[in-house]
């Protein structure tokens, strides 16, 4: 007999939906997406981004003069590509279908083509747009790498829980080995539209929703999406969108072995000279113990482990947002993570606030008053 949940205020989140708010899934779904696969980037030094690379924790699988392939030590395709360009930009993802019948059928339902991808990768694509304008594709039959050796986690000594004696706890201060791609987060200047097309497109759920304080009747401002497997439990989130001035990347997550390997990792990037942007702490969604880092071109990427799984049967929660929640434990979120920090991505996102209240989207003077409110709230 399966036990059936209600939404998951008992677990961190204030309540659920009220009558008529969104519902967070799709009734009945063109496909239902299997996994995040890969993440695709353009960069002008590939040279530099593999360096970052290493020292972050991933392995090459292959490097030519205009595209490098990354991966983590769980077995599958790689989980990052970076192709040669003029300058640092997010292209978009691959999610993993079930079987070929999945990519033929959504090729049929928007109109696309499928093709079969680059010989190094194998398998077939259909590549679509998201109304953010972020390519999507959706693959399958991908050459499957083989497991690398992981980073053994830490026995540890819990409370009175003696798993280890007569030893020393030694982890090593060197990369944290990156096991896999977790998740993706995204802005957008037409939130829910976009997320109703990955909702109807790929199959995915929403495990939160999050609205600014004051506002909920307005709906929410940022989700957090998880594949649909049925009865087996995935992560609490795959993809996070959020309402903001300009479609854009946020940041990706990358899973670790545990918390020593996270913490001995980042004293690692620390004394190679690159920059943590935010952490060490534990988030509320997702309950991800996390660690951020901007890579040399300014990208943000995390360090993640001991993340929540869900099943099919949770629904959403929904929780104001706030910077203080962001966190159960750790500094407060740096300037830096919320985009606050002077330096040219701020001064973007303030030139595109005024320029989003003069065109057609979500983004309107009441939610701008709501995320600054949020930003320091």
């Amino acid at each position: 007999m399966t036990t059936h949940h209600g939404t998951h205020n008992d677990l961190h989140s204030e309540e659920g939906a009220l009558r008529g708010e969104h519902p967070g899934r799709a009734t009945n779904p063109t496909i239902k997406a299997q996994d995040l696969a890969w993440l695709e980037f353009c960069k002008p030094d590939l040279a530099g981004s593999e360096r970052f690379a290493h020292a972050f924790g991933f392995t090459t699988v292959s490097r030519t003069a205009d595209e490098l392939q990354l991966r983590g030590t769980d077995s599958g395709a790689p989980c990052v590509i970076v192709r040669r360009g003029p300058r640092s930009t997010y292209l978009g993802a691959a999610f993993r279908a079930v079987d070929p019948t999945d990519v033929l059928r959504l090729a049929d339902a928007t109109g696309a083509v499928v093709k079969k991808l680059p010989d190094s990768l194998g398998g077939i694509t259909v590549d679509l747009t998201d109304p953010s304008g972020v390519l999507v594709r959706v693959v399958n039959g991908t050459h499957e790498l083989s497991a690398l050796p992981s980073q053994p986690a830490q026995t540890v000594n819990a409370g009175h829980e003696v798993a280890r004696s007569n030893a020393t706890q030694r982890p090593p201060r060197e990369p944290a080995k990156v096991h896999r791609l977790g998740h993706v987060v995204l802005q957008s200047t037409t939130y829910i539209q976009t997320l109703n097309w990955y909702l109807q497109h790929l199959g995915l759920i929403v495990s939160d929703f999050k609205y600014y304080q004051g506002q909920r009747e307005r709906g929410p401002t940022m989700s957090f999406i998880r594949c649909d497997q049925g009865f087996t439990p995935t992560d609490h989130h795959t993809l996070a969108m959020t309402l903001g001035p300009r479609n854009r990347y946020v940041h990706s997550a990358f899973q670790v072995a545990d918390i020593d390997a996270l913490a001995a990792g980042g004293e690692y990037l620390r004394e190679h000279g690159f920059h943590r942007s935010w952490g060490i702490g534990r988030h509320i969604e997702g309950s991800q113990i996390f660690d951020y880092w901007r890579d040399p071109d300014g990208l943000l990427v995390e360090h993640f482990t001991d993340g929540d799984r869900f099943d099919c049967t949770l629904e959403p929660g929904w929780s104001p947002m706030t910077a203080s929640g962001l966190a159960q434990w750790g500094p407060p979120a740096s300037k830096d993570f919320m985009g606050l920090a002077p330096g040219r991505e701020s001064a973007r996102e303030v030139v595109s606030m005024v320029t989003a209240l003069r065109e057609d989207n979500e983004f309107d003077l009441t939610r701008l008053r709501g995320m600054l409110k949020m930003a320091t709230s």
